[in-house]
């Protein structure tokens, strides 16, 4: 909605881009082309600006001074000739500008065919007007007509946006077109320039993960439209973004963000908790300890002293090993160091002391697997005769039969005694709830108990399978967007899948890269499996964007959340905003309320007012139309004629009682069917 700004006791509002008018033909000669915020000028023999020009040239101001003759080079005559200057461009968010207009004889200013300035008059001095006004965002197209009627001649014209913080609200365009290396060292982001006149510069931010952004660059604003930042060689990933500031401190909303990893140079932790144990042949060492989150491989080394020699070992991808190698009867001390995909070491890990193998202990017996029922999970227990209860357990899990210990998973439970504490057999039992468990797998289980260092065998199998799948629904299809005087109505065809849960609908806005049109959204709404549409009630002011619907399973599987693709359908809403704005000085402040048998309106109550006047926006015939004939008392009103399917625009004004109307306060509400 356009925002006008009141000087004196005239209201000055601009139209939209949307709602411009075109210039009429012939404003500029069709040969000559200017630069952008360049004036376009065209010299005519008369001031009524008919026929063709004599000439059209290109000006970087308006500035002239002819005295008694007329411009140089071209054939005109020293009196009554006219000029025209055009120019079209972009402003940005718009916001309050100065225009300033001086002129022997006559000069009309327009912005989008509206006549703001009119001084059109053979003077005898120059003549002068200065006039703030706001100009909405977008591109419009200024228009200078100057009349030379006899004797002197000049002309003068600026515009210029106002920039102290107590006039200039208007926030400027978030930047777009961010971009930055996929990888590297260091990394240059570079965006799009922003349109606005009263631009500062831009602020520059950083975040590693989901965490807070960070400023970079220092407190004054970046001038140019690229950034150079060198962040730490870690392996990280980093996000960017960039905002738009003006000179009078308004700053835009974050734009989109890019993902970038620096190069990796920084070695990994050294692996800790490291321990070693017999294996349950009793034939060598079983080593495990703690992954290190960045590792891809670990070097395993074997002494007979921590002072060394030590002899490298294997060098496995997770966090055990078997040595297969260890001579009987003597002692060893291990170490471990770890190693990133980028080949960067970590120190040799704490050692940890190996004993010479001895007598391997009795497998534990009776083990079973339980599900847990719709939980993705099982409770193991296992028995072992009493007396053979002098070590402790282990349990692994692998997708294969027999199970491995050597090459499956440890599943981290904690054991405890099930049943009487002095029954013979002990009776033993933990719950696995790993959250790497996946939907409708088949696990297998087996435990081994541990004495002296030494592993048993491994116990019985015992299987069960995880509930579910993740197999995500099929694609939403069939999805249309259609826009309404009370929003975007989105329709689908139904998904068939038995087990779907739900649908979620997204809404964003659509960007472009060097792939395509990219539609980049958030989620909105959760609607129930028998959903087949979805009413985004809003106001109608014609934005743009996109949609797109996710479907999802009982088990939690979508196509969004796998990365595998969408449907999108882009919308752009129908425009109702009213032609003519609301002021920003009134004393109402309005508020506009759907209810059940209309539209309750509430405001303020104003000092010294008699009464109020409700006025309603009649698209039609383009103005606002009363509804209360005479001042209403009280500060609240009820609509009972606004028809539903469209948005209602409303002014209220505060009556003195003379009679005389404040600026009004104006509201909408948006009125579903």
């Amino acid at each position: 909605m356009t925002t006008p700004i009141r000087t004196g006791a005239t209201a000055l509002v601009l139209a939209t881009a949307a709602a411009a008018l075109a210039l009429p033909a012939g404003t500029a000669h069709a040969a000559t082309t200017c630069s952008t915020g360049v004036w376009t000028a065209a010299y005519y023999a008369n001031t009524t600006f008919k026929g063709t020009p004599k000439k059209t040239a290109c000006d970087t101001s308006i500035n002239e001074n002819w005295g008694t003759g007329h411009p140089a080079g071209i054939t005109l005559p020293n009196d009554n000739f006219g000029v025209r200057w055009t120019l079209s461009r972009d402003f940005g968010s718009g916001g309050p500008f100065t225009f300033t207009a001086a002129a022997r004889d006559g000069i009309r200013v327009y912005v989008d065919s509206s006549l703001k300035i009119n001084l059109w008059k053979d003077v005898s001095t120059t003549q002068t007007k200065t006039l703030n006004l706001t100009v909405p965002k977008g591109r419009h197209t200024l228009r200078v007509d100057f009349g030379a009627f006899k004797s002197s001649a000049n002309v003068k014209f600026t515009y210029a946006p106002r920039t102290t913080a107590s006039v200039d609200k208007v926030k400027p365009l978030t930047p777009t077109g961010l971009k930055a290396p996929a990888t590297g060292h260091a990394f240059t982001l570079a965006w799009t320039k922003n349109a606005e006149m009263d631009l500062a510069g831009y602020r520059v931010y950083r975040r590693t993960g989901s965490g807070a952004w960070t400023r970079l660059g220092g407190t004054a604003p970046v001038t140019a439209t690229s950034y150079r930042d060198l962040p730490a060689s870690n392996g990280a990933r980093y996000s960017y973004a960039v905002m738009s500031v003006d000179k009078a401190g308004n700053a835009s909303a974050l734009s989109s963000a890019v993902t970038v990893t620096s190069i990796d140079e920084q070695a990994p932790a050294a692996p800790t908790g490291l321990k070693v144990v017999a294996t349950a042949d009793g034939k060598g060492y079983a080593l495990t300890w703690t992954a290190i989150a960045d590792a891809t491989r670990y070097q395993v080394y074997r002494a007979t002293s921590a002072t060394g020699p030590w002899t490298a070992l294997g060098t496995p991808s997770g966090a055990s090993y078997t040595d297969t190698t260890a001579a009987p009867r003597t002692a060893y001390v291990y170490a471990v160091a770890a190693q990133d995909a980028a080949g960067n070491a970590s120190a040799r890990s704490a050692t940890a002391s190996a004993a010479p193998l001895v007598i391997r202990p009795e497998a534990p017996r009776d083990v079973a697997a339980t599900p847990l029922g719709s939980l993705i999970g099982a409770k193991l227990t296992w028995s072992q005769p009493k007396a053979q209860v002098v070590g402790t357990y282990t349990v692994y899990r692998s997708t294969t039969s027999p199970v491995n210990p050597a090459t499956a998973t440890r599943v981290d439970c904690t054991i405890a005694h099930e049943g009487n504490l002095g029954a013979d057999p002990a009776r033993f039992s933990c719950t696995d709830t790993s959250t790497s468990l996946r939907r409708g797998v088949t696990y297998h289980y087996a435990v081994v108990q541990t004495v002296d260092g030494l592993t048993s065998a491994p116990s019985n199998p015992a299987s069960f399978t995880t509930p579910g799948d993740e197999v995500p629904p099929a694609l939403v299809s069939g999805l249309t967007a259609e826009p309404t005087g009370y929003g975007v109505r989105l329709h689908w065809n139904p998904n068939t899948e038995p087990d779907l849960a739900r649908y979620t609908v997204y809404r964003g806005e659509v960007y472009e890269d060097e792939e395509g049109r990219v539609c980049l959204g958030h989620a909105v709404e959760w609607l129930g499996p028998d959903a087949t549409g979805y009413l985004a009630e809003r106001l109608p002011d014609g934005e743009q964007g996109c949609y797109f619907v996710d479907a999802e399973d009982t088990s939690g599987n979508s196509l969004f959340a796998s990365g595998e693709g969408v449907s999108v359908v882009e919308f752009t809403e129908l425009d109702l905003t009213p032609s003519v704005g609301t002021p920003e000085d009134s004393p109402v402040r309005l508020t506009a309320e759907d209810v059940t048998d209309g539209v309750r309106l509430g405001w303020n109550e104003v000092t010294g007012a008699a009464g109020y006047l409700v006025y309603r926006w009649d698209p039609i015939d383009g103005r606002y139309e009363s509804l209360t004939p005479d001042p209403v008392t009280g500060t609240t009103w009820k609509d009972t004629t606004a028809p539903r399917g469209t948005t209602h625009y409303y002014w209220v004004t505060a009556v003195d009682a003379d009679g005389t109307e404040s600026a009004p306060g104006g509201a909408y509400a948006v009125l579903a069917p």
